[in-house]
């Protein structure tokens, strides 16, 4: 006897959902969290890590094999020396210990270092030591910035290029508006703020610009195919036939990084923070930050008149 396979529709076929009825809202929205995000910057700030605000790093091994990081964490967090960060490094018996800029130069500095080796006990050989200073940390915040702002330019060239100027602004103006969110929310919750932070923001980058160009590119086919459609509607039929695959794709991404940030440590828990956090806020732009400044700067609706017209054009000319 054959049974029939019938799969699961997370999302039925055919939606008609009104996105554009909600833009202007979500507009205002985004815009109310930009101006906190400023406040809570200007105010609050950042909580940078060791990466950008220096100190030292430490790498010791155990000379009793695997070591136990929980009770190494408990022995040197309380010791009253400000940011540190502990994590395993190349063995199974070897750990790197990050520890803050101490106030009082280097004397303060190897002070620290020694309460730390001290707080491990005899059972830890030291293998190496290196010093953040102040100016490395500023030349790191420095590349960083550098680095997401030559992302966003390769993005907004390779989607004027592929598309034209009106969706490359909204695909840029919803990147923006996701890095910078993401920004605020560290700033909020006054989470470490380090190069894997940096890392987790340009691979939101990368994430959200995938969904806004199969959403985009599903918006040029169908102004191909519906010339007189308006366009606000037209979008709404884009985001609808591309919804299953949104939530798919979203929804997935989600539920291995929520694995990630739940059993993955301390060490890369920011990081998939700021990657689940912009997965959300990503998905949520691409609807209703470049879908509504598309419709609101408008575009060409027809690219096979003009090939049409352009070969007729060389056409002629040949003849001539």
């Amino acid at each position: 006897m054959a049974f029939a396979f019938k799969p699961i529709e997370l999302v039925p076929h055919k939606t008609k959902i009104r996105f554009s009825a909600y833009f202007r809202v979500c507009i205002s929205i985004s815009v109310a969290l930009a101006v906190g995000t400023v406040i809570l910057l200007a105010t609050s700030g950042l909580n940078f890590g060791i990466d950008f605000k220096g100190g030292t790093m430490i790498a010791v091994r155990s000379a009793d094999g695997p070591v136990d990081m929980g009770k190494i964490r408990s022995d040197v967090e309380g010791l009253g020396l400000g940011d540190i960060q502990i994590q395993e490094y190349g063995r199974e018996s070897d750990v790197l210990i990050r520890v803050a800029l101490q106030p009082g130069g280097d004397e303060a500095q190897q002070a620290a270092l020694s309460k730390v080796q001290n707080a491990l006990g005899d059972g830890y050989v030291k293998l190496f030591e290196d010093v953040v200073g102040a100016t490395v940390s500023g030349e790191l915040i420095e590349q960083a910035l550098i680095a997401l702002l030559l992302t966003c330019v390769g993005i907004f060239v390779y989607v004027w290029l592929r598309f034209e100027w009106q969706f490359a602004t909204g695909a840029i103006v919803a990147l923006v508006h996701d890095v910078f969110l993401t920004i605020g929310v560290f700033s909020l919750l006054q989470l470490d703020f380090n190069l894997a932070v940096v890392a987790a923001l340009l691979t939101i980058l990368g994430y959200s610009i995938n969904d806004t160009v199969v959403i985009f590119d599903r918006v040029r086919e169908n102004l191909r195919k519906y010339k007189t459609t308006p366009l606000t509607d037209l979008v709404d039929l884009s985001l609808n036939e591309t919804l299953s695959r949104t939530v798919m794709t979203t929804g997935t991404t989600f539920l291995a990084l929520l694995a990630l940030y739940v059993f993955g440590g301390e060490v890369i828990r920011n990081f998939t923070f700021g990657i689940l956090f912009g997965i959300l806020i990503g998905t949520y732009s691409t609807v209703y930050i470049a879908s509504p400044i598309l419709v609101w700067l408008g575009v060409k609706r027809d690219w096979s008149q003009v090939k049409t017209t352009s070969a007729g054009a060389r056409n002629r000319t040949a003849e001539l």
